[in-house]
């Protein structure tokens, strides 16, 4: 049972739901149970979306779940990608001149940020941003942003990403938000400081909103679920939103509606009430 005290909503046409500490346990693992809650979903003609802040290059391991339909929004809505195809079917790009305006004002405003890019084409870095364990066997570019963008390495790039080595992850959103926030959309997924940037007016929600248009679903029709700031837009705009209980604060308090925690399969136990299983 999930510990909200709303009423139910009614059966959805759409379930979209963030991966990451939200869908997925520990270790990026589907459990058998969530496995088996989205296959049910898909058999009663529900479609399952995931929403989430991965790049489309880190979705292969959630493939075998992701239903009939195979479609995922990744880099907070900067990408649409056909899951099962391997296929990049639109993004959302920034715009090289506002990139290159928000690197150098945020490292005048703060100190130590060092910046990489996901694009069509891959992965790229500069040389101080250190690396995830899923890229570190990986080739690509490593530049300084400068170089990067002026020799059109990183071309249509959808996804900026920030680290710093010191601030607090709240932190440094909120400086960042601004010092930038003007030109870009900028949200955070991490338990680190590790911040997410996207082109202006582009994030989960608004990708998530024109995919239901074009089938004809309306936002009453959707059922969300999310864990982190970068998913808060989607848990608005979606006629009915769950936060697991490991949520980042400002989710819990944003969202009434509440499930158990990803480890718990706090999605899967929503969707069998939905489904009445």
């Amino acid at each position: 049972m999930t510990d909200s005290s709303l009423p139910l909503p009614r059966p959805p046409k759409l379930i979209a739901t963030d991966l990451d500490g939200t869908l997925l346990c520990s270790g990026g693992v589907v459990s058998a149970r969530t496995a088996a809650a989205l296959a049910a979903a898909e058999e009663a003609g529900v479609q399952v979306v995931f929403v989430t802040g991965r790049p489309p290059r880190w979705m292969e391991q959630v493939s075998p779940h992701i239903g009939g339909h195979g479609i995922a929004i990744c880099s907070n809505g900067g990408a649409v990608v056909d899951v099962r195809r391997g296929r990049l079917l639109r993004t959302f790009p920034l715009d090289p001149a506002d990139t290159l305006r928000v690197v150098r004002e945020l490292r005048a405003e703060l100190p130590g940020c060092a910046f990489a890019f996901e694009f069509p084409g891959g992965f790229a870095r500069e040389p101080e941003y250190s690396l995830f364990m899923w890229d570190s066997q990986n080739e690509h570019p490593v530049a300084p942003v400068e170089q990067l963008l002026a020799e059109g390495r990183v071309d249509g790039l959808f996804k900026v990403l920030v680290k710093h080595s010191e601030l607090d992850p709240d932190v440094f959103l909120d400086k960042a938000r601004a010092v930038a926030g003007q030109y870009v959309e900028i949200t955070r997924s991490a338990p680190v400081a590790l911040l997410e940037i996207s082109a202006l007016g582009v994030t989960k929600a608004t990708t998530l909103a024109g995919l239901c248009a074009e089938q004809g679903i309306d936002r009453s029709e959707v059922v969300a679920f999310g864990d982190m700031p970068n998913d808060l837009e989607m848990l608005a705009w979606a006629g009915s939103s769950y936060a697991v209980a490991n949520a980042h604060p400002d989710v819990l308090a944003a969202v009434a509606r509440h499930t158990v925690s990803n480890e718990e399969d706090g999605v899967a136990r929503v969707v069998e009430e939905l489904l009445g299983l």
